[in-house]
């Protein structure tokens, strides 16, 4: 909040999202999380609001309480983060509000494809996390192979693996450098074939937790 402050930069030139924790949840929690939240951040609304994890006996009622948060302009934008496709089926049957947004673990590692092709079925934003795999895969040497092809770092092959397939990247880094660096992915574009490649690499490789195990 004291950095929007002290930033100079207009708020409707800021994009703010944030969550709602799993501790939060429920019917009787979510709205007093957001407040909560507006107050520590001192603004009136944020531009999205994610529910963080589909936590199994509350993740409905949350839905509902976001849905009156949006009609109430304590956020101009609802969606979750790392939903399943069971997850989404469930969550379509019984709202009034489509998320605008799910938010999952994404990389050439965990190539989660039919996940993709649900959301844009629906029209649900596809946003990666850890698009970069905690840098776990950062060597790789068929990644390291392409980025030397094209002149790029390894970094920048992977959010432009993703941005080819018009996904919301959201790497994250507190190196001035590195955040420059990741910005730098819009003059250029990766091969059909080189894609190919790069979709061959998955392994269901998660350095988060698996969602696929909540019921």
């Amino acid at each position: 909040g004291q950095a929007i402050r002290e930033s100079g930069i207009p708020r409707k030139e800021i994009f703010i999202t944030t969550k709602l924790w799993n501790a939060d949840q429920g019917s009787d929690k979510t709205r007093k999380a957001l407040e909560n939240s507006l107050d520590r951040l001192g603004i009136d609304f944020v531009d999205l609001y994610l529910i963080h994890f589909p936590v199994t006996s509350k993740r409905m009622d949350s839905w509902k309480e976001l849905e009156k948060l949006y009609h109430d302009k304590l956020c101009k934008a609802i969606g979750v983060s790392n939903y399943t496709i069971i997850h989404l089926t469930e969550l379509l049957k019984n709202s009034q509000i489509t998320p605008a947004v799910n938010q999952v673990e994404f990389h050439p590692f965990l190539n989660q494809i039919h996940l993709l092709e649900y959301c844009k079925k629906h029209k649900i934003q596809f946003e990666a996390y850890s698009p970069l795999a905690h840098g776990q895969k950062i060597e790789d040497p068929t990644i390291a192979k392409i980025a030397q092809k094209y002149d790029k770092t390894p970094a920048q092959i992977l959010i432009r693996w993703a941005i080819e397939q018009k996904i919301v990247v959201i790497p994250k880094s507190i190196k001035k450098e590195r955040i420059i660096e990741n910005s730098k992915v819009f003059d250029f574009a990766i091969s059909e074939e080189d894609m190919k490649i790069l979709n061959s690499l998955d392994e269901d490789f998660r350095t988060c937790w698996d969602p696929s195990e909540v019921v």
